[in-house]
């Protein structure tokens, strides 16, 4: 049981507790394995690689999640929960939260501006992620 995930799950909490569902988990997996995949492909544009990392990183976590019964009523929990989900350290978490935030910036208010660096440390978060999932 993990007690740090127990603690923010509940009426009116950031997690609701929901039996884990494999062919959802399974399901997550598989998206974000591909979209890993394809995020890794520099013939597309930056903004794209970005685009389809960050949310491999999304179904990733979602998937680890969702193995252990819970569900998020908020997209801003996505990656701070890594460390009780999949025992990540800030080393990854911080680079998909930054990440997270950068998407926000894009989403609410037009303005997408990642380097290859970033899009790079994404994968490489979104590849411990995966790994850690396997």
């Amino acid at each position: 049981m993990n007690s740090a995930l127990h603690n923010l799950a509940g009426p009116g909490k950031s997690l609701s507790i929901e039996p884990p569902d494999t062919r959802e988990s399974d399901g997550l997996l598989r998206s974000g394995k591909a979209r890993l995949l394809d995020a890794r492909r520099t013939d597309l544009s930056l903004e794209s690689r970005f685009d389809l990392a960050y949310y491999a990183a999304h179904a990733l976590w979602l998937a680890a999640l969702r193995r252990q019964g819970f569900r998020p009523a908020h997209r801003y929990l996505v990656f701070q929960l890594l460390p009780h989900t999949l025992g990540l350290g800030p080393e990854v978490w911080r680079v998909l939260d930054k990440c997270h935030q950068q998407r926000n910036i894009a989403e609410y208010e037009g303005h997408l501006e990642v380097t290859e660096r970033l899009v790079l440390d994404l994968i490489t978060a979104c590849d411990a992620v995966r790994s850690a999932l396997e």
